[in-house]
């Protein structure tokens, strides 16, 4: 009996092991129904455990969540607009003394509970009739949901999707689908932001592509954003100049004398344009 006891602990299962101590100070509360939410994304699961660790009156809009986490603005709203929808989170509109209106954000922690409480006072009996007591003056009105804002995108990241959408210009396997061009923006929106001009950017995206068929081409692009990401030029260099970006246009093939020429769009050469009149 006695081996049988010292060996059952030894046969744990392969899952997760907690080891679990108490914390004395720097802590939140959060429930499982948060943490283990079957609806919610990973991003918006942390955004809620940190939106209800700040102190109350700390910032909480797209644009300073965005100078705190990686994540862009784009994630950073879709992640509220998961949370006002499940109840986590509130925008409501108040009217200050001055008469300017301003954003309140509410964090909930617990809306399951909240919305417990809001059934029970529904179904509880109504009590008996009570005299009228002294009028009092009317309520201020109650402030109005504010609609969860669009998401803006910012205009550095409307140029990367331009930047990737054109690169199957460079070589037709680099044909990327909407969806990954939206994905991929904000990470080619960091090269933008350290300096590089575009031209840069697609010459170091498409240098040196594997000669075989590109199965995905969002995998190769999104390792090369991720781990050729060039470093930041320090404030001193500011005062270089800066080498205009030149667009490259695809080959064409001229109508008239069928000699190739770069354009953005198909017609004739120059040579040709130019005889056009006089002929």
């Amino acid at each position: 009996m006695a081996d049988q006891q010292l060996s059952a602990p030894s046969r744990a299962s392969s899952g997760i092991r907690h080891i679990n101590h108490d914390h004395r100070r720097g802590y939140v509360k959060i429930g499982n129904h948060l943490a283990q939410h079957r609806e919610l994304s990973m991003t918006a699961i942390g955004l809620a455990t940190h939106i209800q660790s700040l102190p109350t009156g700390s910032k909480v809009t797209i644009k300073a969540l965005a100078e705190r986490f990686p994540e862009g603005e784009v994630r950073i709203a879709a992640a509220l607009r998961e949370l006002e929808t499940h109840g986590y989170l509130a925008r409501l509109k108040e009217r200050l003394p001055s008469g300017h209106v301003v954003t309140c954000t509410v964090s909930y922690n617990n809306p399951p509970a909240r919305s417990t409480e809001t059934h029970r006072e529904r179904r509880e009996p109504a009590s008996a009739p009570r005299p009228d007591p002294d009028p009092e003056p009317a309520p201020a009105p109650a402030p109005v949901p504010e609609e969860a804002p669009e998401a803006e995108v910012p205009e550095v990241e409307i140029q990367a999707r331009e930047l990737l959408a054109r690169l199957r210009l460079r070589d037709q396997r680099l044909v990327l689908s909407e969806r990954d061009t939206v994905r991929l923006a904000p990470a080619a929106a960091r090269w933008l932001e350290r300096g590089l001009v575009p031209g840069a950017v697609v010459a170091a995206l498409t240098r040196a592509l594997p000669s075989a068929t590109i199965h995905s081409p969002a995998a190769l692009l999104g390792h090369r954003l991720r781990e050729q990401l060039p470093p930041r030029i320090p404030d001193a260099w500011a005062a270089y100049p800066v080498v205009p970006d030149r667009m490259v246009h695809p080959l064409r093939s001229c109508e008239d004398c069928d000699r190739a020429f770069r354009s953005p769009v198909p017609g004739r050469c120059t040579s040709c344009a130019a005889a056009a009149p006089a002929a």
